[in-house]
């Protein structure tokens, strides 16, 4: 076992810092507070390579592997989750599945702009009564001739104000339940595509968050991922990549956390002397990286998998469950290190656990991913 980067995944690596702490940092809290989408900084992330950083150049990608996708994404998260998500929507669903099951031209077509960050993708599986049930899909699709006709509502999608791709499960045939969900691959300009209201939320809020309503949309067959009734099977088998992408970002906010706790233990002054050389004080420390490292061998054991192309979904479950809980517990550690300067915005801790909740709820809820791995240790 080799626990060393490769010369490539470590320039990557510091890359992807570089960029973050120059290009992304500056505006981070200003755009957290106002609720601003980062168009300027995605564009630069396009031409970076870091859109579409797993697909092949020959459709538009950087041909690098899921353990440099990881690393990327921690360090972009590490300055600003609201762009690692971005980051992650784009190159975990969007690009993934279109690679995986689509035709030539829909690669041509799609997949090549996505992955040079020419355009911006979102995943539509969610709705209101179809959450982490996600066989429920109520928005329908039906055959008229070469055409699907799309009526229903998607929620709580991420870039769903601001994508040019729409990846949309929906139902083609309600008789056969979940194996009669199809994909589909739906440009923003189509007609009966309508995006709500953008969601004012707790945290990540520099990236768009809205429900996407289809009414009477028409959309060629050729627009078909993969084949009618396989929605469901490609939705599943998109979201364990996601899942990796999500465990990224959570380590990124862990990691974040962590060095904040660090650096201001060093500063502060009690008792005559710094608060890092409290036992309390070292203690948490401890706790914090110990944890951290943790889930980061988690979630790059879950990238190797994928890279070797082997079984995954479950470490990838693994990966997520235990990086969000260390993201979350990380942002509550360190505010507290932090005592009252924690809980105001002058200090960056307090976006930290704001951002740091999401990863225990989206891409699979932490009660989801539990399933997910109890279902592979019960299997016979």
């Amino acid at each position: 076992m080799d626990f060393n980067f490769t010369e490539e995944q470590i320039a990557i690596r510091d890359t992807a810092k570089d960029f973050a702490e120059n290009e992304i940092a500056p505006s981070s809290v200003e755009r957290d507070i106002k609720a601003e989408f980062p168009f300027e900084i995605v564009k630069k992330m396009g031409e970076y390579g870091f859109m579409g950083m797993m697909v092949p150049p020959e459709w538009g990608g950087a041909g690098f592997d899921t353990i440099s996708y990881v690393l990327a994404m921690e360090e972009i998260s590490k300055v600003d989750a609201s762009v690692g998500v971005i980051m992650s929507v784009n190159n975990s669903l969007v690009c993934y599945g279109i690679e995986k099951w689509g035709t030539e031209e829909q690669k041509e077509r799609f997949l090549k702009p996505l992955a040079a960050g020419q355009l911006l993708g979102c995943f539509c599986l969610s709705e209101p009564e179809a959450g982490s049930d996600a066989t429920q899909q109520r928005t329908i699709a039906e055959k008229d001739g070469d055409y699907f006709i799309l009526n229903g509502i998607k929620n709580w999608i991420t870039n769903g104000k601001n994508a040019d791709v729409y990846f949309v499960m929906a139902a083609t045939d309600k008789e056969k339940g979940y194996k009669g969900i199809s994909t589909f691959l739906i440009d923003k300009d189509t007609p009966g595509l309508d995006t709500g209201v953008k969601e004012d939320k707790l945290g990540i809020r520099s990236s768009d968050t809205c429900s996407v309503s289809f009414t009477n949309l028409k959309v060629h067959k050729d627009q078909v991922l993969g084949s009618e009734g396989m929605g469901f099977k490609i939705a599943m088998e998109t979201l364990n990549g996601g899942r990796i992408g999500i465990a990224s970002q959570a380590l990124g906010i862990a990691q974040a956390s962590l060095e904040a706790a660090v650096k201001y233990s060093k500063q502060r002054k009690a008792f005559n002397a710094p608060i890092s050389n409290l036992q309390a004080i070292q203690f948490k420390l401890s706790d914090m990286a110990t944890n951290v490292d943790a889930a980061r061998m988690l979630t790059l054991k879950s990238a190797y998998l994928k890279d070797q192309h082997k079984p995954y979904h479950k470490e990838a479950a693994m990966a997520k469950l235990l990086a969000s809980k260390v993201a979350v517990n990380n942002a509550l550690e360190a505010i507290q290190v932090h005592g009252g300067y924690g809980y105001v915005r002058e200090y960056l801790v307090e976006r930290y656990l704001r951002d740091a909740k999401i990863t225990e709820i989206y891409e699979g809820t932490s009660e989801i991913q539990r399933i997910v791995i109890s279902r592979e240790l019960l299997r016979d």
